[in-house]
């Protein structure tokens, strides 16, 4: 008994966390729109609203965030996060008017703008259970240019995407 306790104990063994051994092998359905989230493409955020990094609805990305000193945002955001974190500007258009859905997969502060007016965020949630989406939050937009803003981010890397919802 002892000596195969001592064998156990020398063999290398796999760290999994409560949340895997609870989580399917195979990935989970994401919510319709939400099917390129696994695909993302790399960009990095704009430091200012002036020249956002632009975004298209439905595709992806993984953001590379700049540090929050470096950011200046066209409105300050309500919870700007310490000074070490990261942040960014992007932009992206709306055909339609109707429900778009910001989702990220790091914990961060989303704003969206019309021009300098913030938008009101109608829903706000967590990603499916056993997903990388960490957050989602919705808004009604209208036709045309909205910003982005991503604050108060630690990680200095996110995936981010916007979707219409429906």
């Amino acid at each position: 008994m002892l000596l195969a306790t001592l064998i156990a104990l020398s063999l290398p063994q796999a760290v999994s966390t409560p949340r895997d051994e609870a989580c399917p092998p195979t990935p989970i359905g994401l919510p319709r729109g939400m099917e390129g989230w696994g695909r993302p493409t790399a960009i990095t955020a704009a430091s200012t609203a002036s020249k956002p990094a632009l975004l298209t609805p439905g595709v992806a990305v993984r953001a590379t965030l700049l540090p929050t000193a470096g950011v200046t945002y066209a409105v300050r955001p309500a919870k700007p996060g310490a000074a070490s974190s990261h942040g960014g500007v992007f932009a992206f258009d709306v055909a339609r008017a109707g429900r778009y859905r910001v989702a990220l997969g790091s914990a961060a502060w989303i704003d969206v703008l019309r021009g300098t007016t913030p938008v009101a965020s109608v829903t706000h949630g967590h990603g499916p259970a056993c997903s990388t989406i960490r957050k989602m939050v919705d808004f009604d937009l209208k036709p045309g240019r909205h910003l982005l803003q991503i604050a108060g981010s630690e990680p200095a890397a996110v995936t981010l995407m916007v979707t219409p919802v429906g």
